[in-house]
């Protein structure tokens, strides 16, 4: 792996150990557990799948790139993104990515969640990087997912990104309907305030 890669995969292992700390910080500052994967009525199966998914191989891929190399033989990503203009705007991607998605999480605070569930969400959050995003920590992950894929392009990178994006997806559109039948028009009023991803004003979408 060259330095670029390193620093992307370095960078990538921080993420995950910051998510991790920053939730078991923001848990003991609500006073309760913020995992709600499994619980309520929506089913959280797939995306839970998908994530784990994302992140174990996020975590187990380069590894496995470093010691033994690329099983696939002629792999047409890793030819086409190969050089070093695509290795540094993909570090680039994963050091927004990750600090996009660690500071968003940190400006939760006490509402923190990790899954939806009807009765359990905390109070909307619209300042800071909510002002401008609904969801900026999977603006963040999506950032992360698409540099390392980019910085390590190959078949496996590339479905490992396309799961983190499905999951996302797929998740965004259960928390919008809890949200939406746990605060009522609160959150409604945010909603046509705030894009899904990034903007504010006109149709959220």
């Amino acid at each position: 792996m060259s330095g670029m890669e390193v620093a992307s995969y370095l960078l990538a292992i921080a993420y995950v150990a910051g998510f991790l700390i920053l939730s078991g910080m923001l848990a003991k500052e609500a006073g309760r557990s913020v995992w709600l994967f499994g619980t309520g009525r929506e089913k959280q199966t797939l995306p839970v799948l998908l994530f784990r998914l994302a992140f174990s191989g996020a975590v187990l891929w380069p590894l496995w790139l470093a010691a033994f190399g690329n099983p696939v033989m002629s792999d047409p990503l890793a030819a086409a993104l190969d050089g070093p203009w695509f290795d540094w705007l993909g570090l680039l991607l994963v050091a927004v990515g990750a600090g996009v998605g660690l500071l968003s999480q940190r400006s939760m605070g006490a509402s923190w969640r990790i899954g939806a569930a009807e009765g359990e969400q905390g109070a909307i959050v619209d300042s800071g990087p909510f002002a401008i995003s609904r969801n900026p920590v999977f603006v963040g992950q999506g950032l992360l997912f698409i540099g390392l894929f980019i910085v390590l392009p190959s078949l496996v990178q590339g479905a490992l990104t396309l799961a983190l994006l499905v999951a996302i997806r797929l998740q965004v559109g259960i928390e919008e309907r809890v949200l939406s039948a746990s605060l009522g028009q609160p959150y409604l009023a945010y909603k046509a305030r705030v894009r899904r991803w990034l903007g504010v004003a006109g149709e959220a979408a």
